[in-house]
């Protein structure tokens, strides 16, 4: 078998953990403070009504009923709701697939609430000693010392990793996709994450309004000078009752096209860090929500695609670094 071109995160874990581990994605009704109106209501142009979790199952979901309740109340229900999406993916097929699982906070920002219900939640989900991780989706924003000290506790028992969203490091750009947060807040999070040895994973994104190849460059260099231990890259694609759709519809954005895609992920897979764990290297829109383009419903094309330009090319993670 031909070794690894990149590094595929199913194999860090299985070499991680002994063996195939896979991720639970938990829904621990969270919003954003790109949705409450602390720094926006509109939220970022490209994510959906359900903050980038639309494959999550909602156990117990209706976030209206949710929010009408009173506090105890609320957070009771939340902590049910979240034990009981974990119990239900043990009693489904997928938990047959492997032995050990991570509590996978997907959906909106999951460190934005006090540092009593973060506890809470999280608790919530570490029910089963199948589960030898925590990972928490959130925004640099909505990183502080004290988060970073409560998800440290976690690390005497269970691996724990952040996900934060990038999207590229031109403010220019982030404006423009309605971010709320610059690329000096996304490191001072990761220098507070680093400070205390928590596992840090990059969001990117390819095929923003206005951008170019520089902006990639630039965005990768950026990267490359951070200590992190991993990247997601994500195709930018038009989803339902989103601002970017208004754009597309208008004719103000064109999605970017398989070909040009593909070899936007050439180069950053030949230009970054050796060391960092590929997590993804292409988003996944639900085909109910998907607008364009609609060559996003086919993972295989990207994967197979990308593949074989690596392997008929014989390039390979960092070559370039």
């Amino acid at each position: 078998m031909e070794k690894e071109r990149y590094k595929h995160l199913n194999t860090y874990l299985k070499n991680k953990f002994g063996e195939r581990t896979l991720k639970i994605c938990i829904d621990g009704h969270f919003t954003c403070p790109n949705r409450d109106g602390s720094c926006s209501k509109k939220g970022c142009i490209f994510c959906s009504e359900k903050g980038s979790g639309e494959h999550i199952l909602r156990i117990n979901g209706n976030r209206n009923l949710l929010n009408s309740l009173d506090k105890n109340a609320h957070i009771e229900s939340v902590k049910n709701s979240i034990s009981k999406q974990v119990k239900n993916y043990f009693n489904s097929y997928k938990s047959k697939r492997a032995n050990k699982f991570i509590a996978y906070f997907q959906n909106f920002s999951n460190t934005y609430d006090s540092i009593e219900n973060l506890k809470e939640k999280y608790n919530s989900a570490l029910i089963d000693n199948r589960i030898v991780g925590l990972e928490v989706a959130t925004r640099p924003d909505c990183i502080n010392e004290d988060i970073v000290k409560l998800l440290k506790t976690y690390t005497q028992k269970y691996y724990v990793c952040v996900e934060l969203g990038l999207q590229t490091s031109n403010d220019s750009t982030g404006k423009i996709i309605n971010r709320g947060y610059s690329s000096e807040d996304f490191i001072n999070a990761v220098a507070l994450l680093n400070k205390y040895d928590i596992d840090v994973v990059c969001h990117i994104m390819v095929g923003l309004p206005n951008e170019d190849l520089t902006d990639l460059k630039n965005t990768v260099k950026f990267l490359n000078e951070h200590k992190l231990q991993g990247i997601k890259i994500h195709s930018t694609y038009v989803v339902k009752n989103t601002e970017l759709e208004k754009m597309y519809n208008a004719g103000k954005y064109n999605p970017i096209s398989l070909e040009n895609y593909l070899d936007a992920l050439v180069f950053i897979i030949t230009h970054i860090n050796p060391n960092f764990i590929i997590h993804r290297i292409s988003g996944d829109a639900p085909k109910e929500l998907l607008v364009a383009p609609e060559w996003n419903l086919h993972k295989k094309l990207v994967l197979n695609g990308l593949d074989r330009i690596l392997r008929e090319r014989d390039l390979w993670q960092g070559m370039y670094f």
